[in-house]
């Protein structure tokens, strides 16, 4: 599907359902065959930008689950988004936006999408991919033993600690220990010259997984230099590698890493990228 720039994406092509953890309902959008790969969107929400990367991955033959965390789906990423949707996200009970608020509630619900999906699509387990304000989450869903491989792009949380991540202690004494026991690897990507995801921060996952932690940082250069007004006038920086500032030519260094989040999840999934 091509999508004209500055148009809402009707998501048309996906199945939308209302699914239900704990008496908690959120509407998820799916598509695909083949093992299951949760996808959380950044911020303003599922933009046009993160459907075509949703479908990149449906189409590589993966089974894609959307949820909708924020935001209004398929909308173009407009500046004013700062005010009604980043704001109110931040301040959410959902959502731990800052330091010393440890893990994100909603990533309990993520969890229990995940073993859900696992049970509907099958396979070893599930993949999840978090983006700028859910980038963590991915780290942290990985306390479900179904998910198996995470991927953690330019997380930006907590907003007011470039060093910092967004996880309890406990739930980081967690993942190191399943790292250390299944084997589990972490991968990440950021743009060198990112504000919001800093090379601070990826030390701190290092020092947290130790050489489980993948992280691999781009030329802030190569990003697309016309994304949507919520990137250009408020993110401000090189930042979404796969969605807004993304390249969408052969060979492009954002393409690349494209290929290469599809090819690691093939891996862990069982399942070859055409």
């Amino acid at each position: 599907m091509t999508m004209l720039r500055g148009q809402r994406d009707p998501l048309d092509d996906f199945f939308r359902r209302t699914v239900s953890v704990d008496d908690v309902d959120k509407t998820v959008h799916v598509a695909g065959t083949g093992p299951a790969v949760i996808l959380m969107p950044e911020m303003p929400g599922i933009s046009p930008d993160v459907a075509r990367f949703a479908r990149w991955v449906r189409d590589a033959g993966f089974s894609v689950y959307l949820p909708s965390l924020f935001g209004v789906d398929g909308a173009y990423p407009l500046a004013e988004a700062r005010e009604t949707i980043v704001r109110r996200a931040c301040v959410s009970a959902e959502f731990r936006a800052f330091a010393g608020g440890g893990t994100s509630p909603v990533v309990t619900w993520l969890r229990g999408l995940a073993r859900l999906a696992h049970a509907e699509r099958g396979g070893p387990g599930v993949g999840a991919i978090g983006l700028c304000f859910t980038g963590n989450f991915a780290l942290t869903m990985a306390l479900e033993p179904a998910v198996i491989a995470p991927v953690v792009n330019h997380p930006s949380l907590p907003l007011d600690d470039p060093g910092g991540l967004e996880i309890s202690d406990e739930d980081a004494a967690a993942v190191a220990e399943r790292v250390a026991r299944d084997g589990l690897k972490v991968l990440a990507y950021r743009f060198d010259n990112d504000r919001w995801c800093t090379r601070q921060r990826f030390a701190a996952y290092r020092a947290l997984l130790g050489d489980a932690f993948d992280g691999r940082v781009l030329k802030a250069e190569t990003a697309n230099t016309n994304p949507p007004p919520f990137f250009r006038d408020v993110v401000g920086c090189a930042h979404s590698v796969v969605t807004a500032h993304l390249v969408d030519q052969e060979g492009h260094p954002t393409m690349q890493a494209r290929n290469e989040i599809i090819a690691f999840l093939a891996e862990r999934l069982g399942t070859r990228p055409e």
